[in-house]
């Protein structure tokens, strides 16, 4: 396919190194498993921005250094916008012309999770990649987001109150569902990408779109975005780094808490599949690990973590059953999920609409 929109020898050197050790990485790990018989196929998201733009271009660039490797753009439609329709031929324009394939996938976005518009587009957008991953036959999803995107994430768990480990915010390989996700870019800073994109604009004549919500006060990140960083950048011009520095040590810090909760899950007798576990030996455990371990229990199934309120609620209940659980049945709903507590086991059921009437 007749690459029109890859020019000679274009390519940030900053932009470029970090993907092309990304895709290496993925490459030799493949290798090393043996696994030559299928080809790489590796996903790039793309909503047509700048900044996933620039990684699909990049992506293509340093696709070119390693045989048998297959990109694939994935697009996600929201529908929430009236240009969606618009933005998905632009990113299928772009793809066609960087000669690779290009998939969307028209998703809804519900309006009663009680989360937010932005939270619900962020786990819709989530599902339609998983999906699109299993239709293709790919495992690893690149993603585009930078420094600029990681201190603003810190800085709004911070404001949503968090805690310590919950400052860790986005890590580079991460793992959501049957899904890996790479973000090569998590260290460099966004003026750089956007310097990249008017470059590829001014050679190529694909401008990338410009979604308005990014800036709008009714999201929460565009809030951030108009109100505070502009203050922040006056008043406190290395705010970034100062966070990015409590994102490393909570990151440290989680992973160490981690171990200990998957050595605490070990303790409860957990099923097969870990999806259920000992109430009794839960409730041998200090109310620290208690709450420890509950994180990440759901967290190996995917599921978001409850808020305060919601795990204090949780703990409660459990706390209160009788130690094999004989008195009474216990039923919470999380995440379109039910925890439930029967004859002495906590065990997580995928919640089904018929259940919505109980």
């Amino acid at each position: 396919m007749f690459a029109r929109y890859l020019p000679e020898g274009f390519g940030d050197g900053a932009l470029l190194g970090p993907v092309s050790a990304a895709l290496k990485r993925l490459a030799a790990e493949q290798a090393a498993r043996g696994d030559t018989a299928t080809p790489l196929r590796l996903g790039v998201a793309l909503s047509a921005g700048a900044d996933s733009a620039m990684l699909a271009v990049h992506a293509a660039v340093a696709a070119q250094d390693i045989p048998g490797l297959e990109l694939h753009c994935l697009h996600i439609h929201h529908g929430l916008q009236s240009l969606a329709d618009d933005w998905a031929w632009h990113a299928h324009d772009l793809a066609c012309g960087l000669g690779l394939a290009c998939h969307t996938l028209r998703v809804t976005v519900p309006g009663d999770t009680g989360k937010g518009l932005e939270a619900a587009a962020r786990d819709a957008r989530y599902r339609g990649l998983e999906h699109l991953a299993e239709f293709i036959g790919l495992r690893h999803i690149l993603l585009a987001h930078h420094r600029d995107d990681q201190a603003e994430t810190v800085l709004m768990r911070l404001l949503r109150g968090s805690g310590p480990t919950g400052l860790s915010a986005m890590a580079e390989v991460s793992h959501r569902g049957k899904v890996v996700y790479v973000r090569p870019w998590l260290e460099l800073e966004r003026v750089r990408i956007l310097a990249a994109a008017q470059d590829f604009a001014n050679r190529t004549g694909w401008v990338p779109v410009d979604d308005p919500t990014n800036v709008q006060d009714h999201y929460t990140r565009g809030a951030v975005r108009r109100r505070l960083v502009p203050v922040l950048d006056e008043r406190w011009p290395a705010w970034r780094s100062i966070l990015l520095r409590h994102s490393r040590q909570a990151r440290e810090l989680q992973v160490l808490l981690d171990e200990v909760a998957a050595e605490d899950l070990l303790r409860l007798q957990p099923g097969s599949d870990h999806k259920d576990f000992s109430l009794a030996a839960w409730r041998a455990l200090t109310p620290q690990r208690q709450v420890l371990v509950l994180r990440h229990w759901l967290n190996m199934h995917g599921l978001r973590a409850p808020s305060e309120a919601r795990m204090r609620e949780l703990c409660r209940q459990l706390r209160q059953l009788h130690a094999l659980g004989h008195d009474r049945s216990m039923r919470l709903k999380h995440d379109r999920h039910w925890i439930v507590c029967e004859r002495g086991r906590v065990s997580l059921l995928v919640q089904n609409d018929s259940d919505e009437n109980r």
